[in-house]
């Protein structure tokens, strides 16, 4: 089977994100990257807790939730098909519901991954390499449908200027510089920080920096500074949901970014599939992680005892704000993202 993570950085490649190997689930832990640290997970209940504790995030969950599908059809092995199948459910379900924003899209894979397993029962065959192997397809679709989406986003970017990001978008960044690199097209890049990981610190910038383009961090305070003063030309971000209506949840930042980047005329392209079963931001559920997570980092505490916290992981941009969002199908206004769903559908995870 042909891969499509060739001309990929570390991050990108299939198993530096997620994957399944003799009983275990493996998965990088971009919360210390550029530190190169595995997480083992010797159950699918693991890897659920580690999506929840952000061990990956992004669209790396979309492929840990297909391994753990896989480890949770190696941990009822030699049981009755009908506990095998019941197992499956409840893992499809468990995996699912990691996180709350992007169950819909979790689900979309492990309940898909639940039926691969029932039928390789029904096959005679082993549902654990049936659903390895569809996991590794639905990575295939992913990365193939996302290089779409990088194809029409650099043909959006001039060549020379300078695109701010915020945090991590994964496949597309990948995609992104696969066509940059392959059209020859430079571009320079600042990437914001993003409190309270910085996954656009430790992960954007190491992408884009790995692959030979110029690329500058900043802190997420510093966006107004360097709009004015240095230039940016282009803002993007993916979205870890996009509703019909041109609404998008992306990590918490990602609002302010896209009010300054109206201030001081910057076009914001979103990047992503919209979300069929998501028709308007009341449908979007905001995650709310522990407060903790905001007053430390990497175990040094940044205030007193008795400071408290808050930390929302996403925010909600409106339309108004979204110059286009750019898709597989092309660029669309964010109020014509129905239109995306006219003619045939194709599965995309």
């Amino acid at each position: 089977m042909e891969r499509q993570d060739s001309n990929m950085p570390f991050l990108l490649k299939y198993e530096n994100v997620a994957w399944y190997e003799n009983g275990k689930v493996r998965i990088l832990d971009r919360r210390v990257f550029p530190e190169k640290h595995f997480v083992i997970c010797e159950n699918y209940m693991e890897v659920k807790q580690a999506i929840a504790d952000m061990v990956t995030q992004s669209a790396g969950p979309y492929t840990a939730v297909g391994m753990g599908m896989a480890l949770a059809a190696y941990e009822v092995r030699g049981r009755s098909k009908a506990e095998q199948e019941a197992y499956l459910d409840k893992a499809a379900y468990e995996l699912a519901h990691a996180r709350p924003t992007t169950a819909n899209r979790y689900g979309k894979i492990t309940y898909a991954c639940a039926e691969t397993g029932k039928k390789a029962l029904e096959a005679g065959a082993d549902p654990v390499e049936a659903i390895f192997n569809d996991t590794i397809q639905s990575l295939n679709r992913r990365y193939s449908r996302m290089r779409l989406v990088g194809d029409n986003l650099l043909a959006l970017i001039p060549e020379g200027v300078t695109i701010l990001t915020q945090c991590y978008g994964e496949t597309i960044i990948g995609t992104l510089i696969q066509a940059a690199l392959e059209c020859g097209k430079s571009f320079k890049v600042v990437c914001a920080e993003t409190r309270p990981y910085l996954q656009g610190a430790r992960l954007t910038s190491s992408c884009f920096a790995e692959m030979g383009f110029d690329t500058t961090v900043i802190s997420d305070n510093m966006v107004a500074y360097y709009m004015q003063n240095s230039g940016v030309d282009v803002f993007t971000s993916a979205a870890d949901t996009i509703t019909r209506d041109g609404h998008i949840a992306n990590k918490i930042g990602t609002y302010q970014i896209a009010l300054l980047a109206d201030c001081f005329h910057v076009p914001y392209y979103v990047t992503g599939i919209p979300d069929e079963d998501k028709f308007g931001k009341n449908d979007i559920v905001i995650e709310m992680r522990d407060p903790s997570q905001v007053l430390a980092y990497r175990g040094i505490k940044n205030t007193l005892p008795q400071v408290k916290g808050i930390y929302p992981s996403f925010d909600i941009t409106p339309p108004q704000l979204i110059a286009g969002v750019v898709t597989d199908k092309g660029v669309f206004p964010p109020e014509q993202l129905n239109d995306y769903f006219t003619g045939e559908q194709h599965r995309f995870y």
